[in-house]
């Protein structure tokens, strides 16, 4: 849609000593009326016709009063570059991004994050020392000796340290705990593969019994 504004008074004085207001921009050693936010100039003002202004297309927008031809494009909050729309695009305001969820700001322009990254994660062996927000990576430091982290922790948990009762299976590091096991445990484990060996060896006499009985049955016959 198009419109005109009220008309006002045209200047046309030498270069020299021109000076428009500022609701006013110049054009051929003339002042015309700037058009309103949400608008553009269709056409500049004449000695006898006021600027004509134009509605900002989809995908525009002016957010001041302008003497420009044209309306801005709208920023395209991109996934590709990890931001998402935090308040669209108006023909009066440009469109807001912010990171997406579990990413952080790299790059601003004004009041919009036009570019972000993903979280860092958290190595094993190391803790989380603050979380990331929409601003800010996540902070990751070393357990200190002794102690461990899978890379998901705030804080790094002390090795389990085997007693007499409990026999050390598996070292820890800095990612894993320590594994032990009780001495019941062991004896336990022991016991079953003892009996498991007996049982093979058993099985293993009882079916070659039972083959060297049928050949010798067939040889007979």
């Amino acid at each position: 849609s198009c419109h005109h504004l009220l008309p006002s008074r045209i200047s046309s004085l030498p270069p020299s000593v021109l000076s428009c207001h500022p609701a006013e921009y110049e054009i051929k050693d003339e002042c015309c009326p700037k058009c309103q936010p949400g608008t553009h100039v269709k056409k500049d003002c004449t000695e006898f016709m006021s600027t004509s202004c134009q509605t900002c297309s989809n995908g525009t927008f002016m957010s001041q009063i302008t003497g420009l031809k044209y309306c801005l494009p709208c920023t395209n909050c991109d996934t590709g570059s990890g931001v998402k729309v935090k308040r669209s695009c108006t023909k009066t305001l440009d469109a807001i991004c912010e990171p997406l969820e579990g990413f952080y700001c790299i790059d601003t322009k004004e009041d919009s994050c036009v570019a972000a990254e993903k979280h860092s994660e958290c190595k094993p062996g190391q803790y989380i020392i603050t979380k990331g927000t929409a601003s800010k990576d996540t902070l990751c430091s070393d357990c200190s000796h002794g102690t461990f982290s899978d890379g998901t922790l705030t804080s790094c948990r002390p090795q389990t340290k085997c007693d007499a009762e409990n026999h050390l299976i598996k070292p820890g590091t800095a990612a894993a705990d320590a594994e032990c096991v009780g001495n019941g445990s062991l004896t336990a484990a022991m016991i079953s593969v003892f009996l498991l060996l007996i049982l093979g060896v058993a099985l293993f006499f009882f079916l070659y019994r039972k083959k060297y009985l049928s050949d010798r049955n067939v040889s007979l016959s």
